[in-house]
């Protein structure tokens, strides 16, 4: 099964760079696919979460927050989609924030910051580690991200749904390839060795 590395607070503001092409190069025996520049990667060979997160470690130039999850956990927010009564605006960001671990606390859900006034980013819902939310297009609604942290005790890192949907067309693309393999390992097994 695939797994999809989110690595937090890479390449912001000109702090803790790195070129994803270049580690996504250094991973090539994964198979590992660059979504980006923010530090998000799709590993598709069979590598343990823990053999990946030494890996990853190793090869950083910095220490770093990663975060990882199965392929299927991605499939499954696209099946769902949390943002599918949500109409698309320029001026509103619709996010999902990768939880590094199961909370420590659950608030209840919906929320919003400022908690009055006008909203800067809202907190929607959440599903075991991923917190779906939306927040507008605005450098002080960047702030309220953090707050996501302190309300589930643990950190987060924060990716666009547009780079959600990149990251489940890469895995879709690889359950596809295996799926056509399946079935032409099916037709030669049917059919007897080649002559």
């Amino acid at each position: 099964m695939s797994l999809v590395v989110l690595l937090r607070g890479v390449n912001v503001g000109g702090h803790r760079t790195l070129r994803p092409s270049t580690l996504a190069e250094q991973l090539k025996h994964l198979d590992a696919v660059n979504i980006g520049a923010a530090g998000t990667f799709v590993i598709r060979r069979r590598v343990s979460r823990t053999q990946l997160r030494a890996e990853l470690a190793r090869r950083l130039p910095f220490d770093a927050v990663i975060v990882i999850c199965q392929g299927r956990e991605i499939i499954g927010l696209m099946s769902q989609n949390p943002f599918a009564d949500l109409p698309v605006r320029p001026d509103i960001v619709r996010f999902v924030s990768v939880l590094s671990q199961r909370p420590r606390s659950t608030p209840s859900t919906p929320m919003s910051f400022p908690s009055g006034g006008k909203w800067l980013l809202k907190i929607l819902a959440r599903d075991d580690r991923f917190v779906f939310g939306v927040y507008r297009r605005q450098m002080k609604a960047i702030s309220y991200l953090g707050a996501i942290d302190r309300l589930f005790g643990v950190p987060a890192t924060t990716r666009n749904w547009n780079t959600i949907t990149a990251i489940a067309g890469v895995l879709g693309k690889r359950r596809e390839t295996m799926d056509r393999r399946t079935v032409t390992g099916d037709r030669r097994r049917r059919r007897g060795p080649e002559q």
